[in-house]
């Protein structure tokens, strides 16, 4: 605002000029560092979490509040969390009537915590506010094991392990989602997800979230699907993403082909299609194939005809579209050659040379054996 002496305005003279700034900048500056180093290879959705957080550094802000204004949800921004807690970016302060292990659980549970970003400028070595790991306990530490054979944990290997804050927190966050305590079993489940298939602890708490969404609540089952990404070579939450929602086209489009609509599959159908995907390796349109061929030959849907017909079908080495009609060709050319063979001289070897699988028959009559 100017202000000025209207009976000087034609002589020019002003009174004393005084200038006021409604519009004070309120910005968030964020550190070259951040951009150069940790950003081309984040998560977009982990930064968006970090300049939410950095935008309210001065604020006590909840996990709740975060997934709210981004439209997350809370386990996204934990996952967030977590990823920016190992690179040092973000550090938690702990109240004080909890331990430090205490504090990192509630955090990423939803509940109270103060989180702000590290100033940029720091050296970024983090020291958690409670006790820290013992260095011989750090992850990766204890004997490699070969992939899917799960070593047998020891109660002390397991409460030496337990001082491990992000272990430890896996075990509170398993607990939640699956809303139970774990038993010595669970924990030696837990330990070799974490320790001996060394899977990173956001791709973990993601394959729990996962399972538990889709009624799989067997830390056997899980241990089963994460065996599964080590082998495939999923490491990171984002491929496990591609992975598991491949899965769920795949079995909506079973349910589609026996027209059941989009109606999610029960438990002992989601035991046949994880056979059919994950056992036998087959894809879609071998499945859904199959599926077909069973609504032509029993007019309704069943998973169990369709098993038997993709389980002659993995016996006889079927991959693609193109082997299941090299075997029909197959059949019917040694069908058609059947009768001139049988007017002939017989022998001891004519069963063997006629001998021929029809799969569609096989099928129907190992379903109507175990009818």
């Amino acid at each position: 605002m100017v202000c000025y002496d209207r009976g000087r305005v034609g002589r020019g003279e002003f009174c004393t000029v005084n200038i006021k700034n409604p519009l004070v900048i309120k910005a968030t500056a964020v550190a070259n560092e951040f951009i150069d180093k940790y950003m081309p290879s984040a998560n977009g959705e982990y930064v968006k979490v970090y300049l939410y957080i950095l935008r309210h550094e001065q604020d006590p802000i909840e996990v709740t509040d975060i997934a709210d204004a981004l439209n997350h949800t809370e386990a996204d921004v934990r996952r967030a969390l977590a990823y920016w807690k190992k690179f040092g970016i973000l550090e938690e302060e702990a109240r004080a009537e909890k331990s430090g292990a205490e504090e990192s659980a509630a955090a990423y549970a939803g509940e109270s915590s103060e989180i702000r970003a590290k100033e940029s400028g720091e050296q970024r070595s983090v020291k958690p506010d409670g006790p820290a790991a013992p260095a011989d306990l750090k992850k990766g530490s204890l004997p490699a094991e070969k992939e899917g054979t799960r070593k047998a944990y020891t109660p002390d290997e397991i409460s030496r392990l337990a001082e491990n804050e992000e272990y430890t927190q896996l075990l509170y966050i398993g607990q939640k989602y699956m809303n139970r305590l774990f038993t010595q079993r669970d924990s030696e489940v837990m330990a070799y997800l974490y320790d001996g298939l060394k899977l990173p602890a956001e791709l973990i708490e993601y394959l729990i979230e996962y399972c538990v969404q889709n009624q799989h609540t067997s830390l056997r089952y899980m241990e089963k699907v994460a065996i599964d990404w080590k082998e495939k070579g999923i490491v990171t939450v984002d491929q496990a993403k591609a992975r598991t929602e491949g899965f769920s086209k795949d079995y909506f489009a079973v349910m589609r082909a026996f027209g059941l609509g989009d109606r999610r599959p029960g438990e002992a159908e989601i035991a046949y299609l994880d056979r059919w995907f994950r056992e036998y390796g087959f894809s879609r349109r071998i499945v859904v194939a199959a599926c077909n061929r069973t609504i032509d030959a029993i007019h309704n849907p069943s998973f169990q005809y369709t098993d038997k017909i993709l389980s002659e079908w993995k016996k006889a080495g079927v991959k693609t579209a193109e082997d299941i009609q090299a075997l029909e060709e197959n059949r019917k050319k040694k069908t058609a050659q059947a009768p001139a063979q049988r007017s002939g001289t017989p022998n001891r070897f004519r069963n063997f040379e006629q001998r021929d699988t029809d799969y569609d028959a096989l099928a129907m009559e190992l379903w109507q054996k175990e009818k």
